[in-house]
C-alpha cells in the first residue's frame, strides 16, 4: 500500500523545482502533500494564498467564507473570475483549485469562523491562515490558534499599504521565553469605525496579492520547517514607497 504522503511521477514532475531545492527536497514535497490547512476568507488575500499553496501542493485545503463573488471583487480577488460572478466564493476558489492541481482536497465552510464556531472548523487542521478583514474574526482567529496549538499566518491590507506575522504563542524560543500572541500585538480591537474596511477606504488590487504571496512564503517554511518564520516580527509594507519596515513585539508580562 502506498504511504499517504508518496509522490507520483506526475506529482514528482509537477514539483520539480521544488524538489531540486536542497532546503525542501523530496521530504519537504511530502510534508506539503502531508498538510492541511485552513484559510479564512477567499477574497483579496486568500486568493494568492490559496492559489499559491494549490500549487505547492499542499494536500488539503480548507476554506472557510460565507460571500459570493461580486463584480467589484475582481479588482483583485485573482481566483475569480466574470463567470463565477452570484457564486459562493467557496465554491468558484475549489473549482480554480482543482483546475490548478487536482491533487490538492478542498473542503469548503460556507461560513465565517467565529468564537462558537471555531474548534468545529479547525479540527483536523495543522495550519491557520486569517485573510479576513475584520477584527472580530482576526481575534477569534487568533484564539483559536492559541487553543488548538497550531500556527497562525494573518495578514491585513488597507489602501497602499499591508502586514504579515506569524503567531505560535503555544511554543517557546531558545531561552524558553513563550512566543507572543496576538494581544501582545494587538491588546484590544479598535473602536467601530476608527479603522475603515476596504469597502470604505479603497485598496489597490495588487497589494493584496503581495501581501498574500508573503502569507503563502510564511506557510510553506512553517509546513517545512525552512527558513526563519516571522514569529515575534510584524512585516510592514509600503506600496508607494516600494519599502518593507519589520516591528519586533514580544510577550507582555504577565500582571502581578
Amino acid at each position: 500500500m502506498e504511504h499517504e504522503d508518496s509522490l507520483s511521477a506526475e506529482e514528482i514532475e509537477r514539483y520539480k523545482r521544488h524538489i531540486l531545492l536542497p532546503e525542501i527536497g523530496g521530504p519537504g514535497q511530502q510534508a506539503l502533500k502531508r498538510a492541511r490547512v485552513l484559510v479564512l476568507g477567499a477574497g483579496g488575500l486568500g486568493a494568492p494564498v490559496l492559489h499559491y499553496l494549490g500549487a505547492a501542493g499542499v494536500g488539503t485545503l480548507g476554506i472557510a467564507d460565507d460571500d459570493r463573488v461580486s463584480l467589484s471583487n475582481l479588482q483583485r480577488q485573482v481566483i475569480h473570475d466574470t463567470g463565477t460572478l452570484g457564486e459562493e466564493k467557496t465554491e468558484s476558489a475549489a473549482r480554480a483549485l482543482a483546475r490548478l492541481n487536482p491533487h490538492v482536497r478542498v473542503i469548503r465552510f460556507g461560513e465565517r469562523l467565529t468564537g462558537d464556531s471555531a474548534a468545529r472548523l479547525l479540527s483536523g487542521f495543522d495550519l491557520l491562515i486569517d485573510g479576513t478583514d475584520n477584527f472580530d474574526t482576526r481575534y477569534a482567529a487568533a484564539d483559536a490558534a492559541e487553543a488548538a496549538h497550531i500556527p497562525l499566518v494573518t495578514g491585513a491590507v488597507g489602501r497602499f499599504d499591508g502586514s504579515v506575522t506569524v503567531l505560535k504563542p503555544h511554543e517557546t524560543d531558545t531561552d524558553g521565553n513563550p512566543y507572543p500572541t496576538y494581544r501582545d500585538l494587538f491588546p484590544t480591537p479598535p473602536p467601530p469605525g476608527l479603522v475603515p474596511v476596504c469597502a470604505e477606504a479603497g485598496v489597490i488590487g495588487a497589494l493584496t496579492g503581495v501581501i498574500g504571496t508573503l502569507m503563502a512564503m510564511e506557510a510553506i517554511k512553517l509546513i517545512t520547517g525552512i527558513g526563519e518564520p516571522l514569529v515575534g516580527r510584524l512585516l510592514l509594507y509600503d506600496g508607494l514607497a516600494a519599502r518593507f519596515d519589520t516591528v519586533r513585539y514580544r510577550r507582555r508580562a504577565a500582571k502581578p
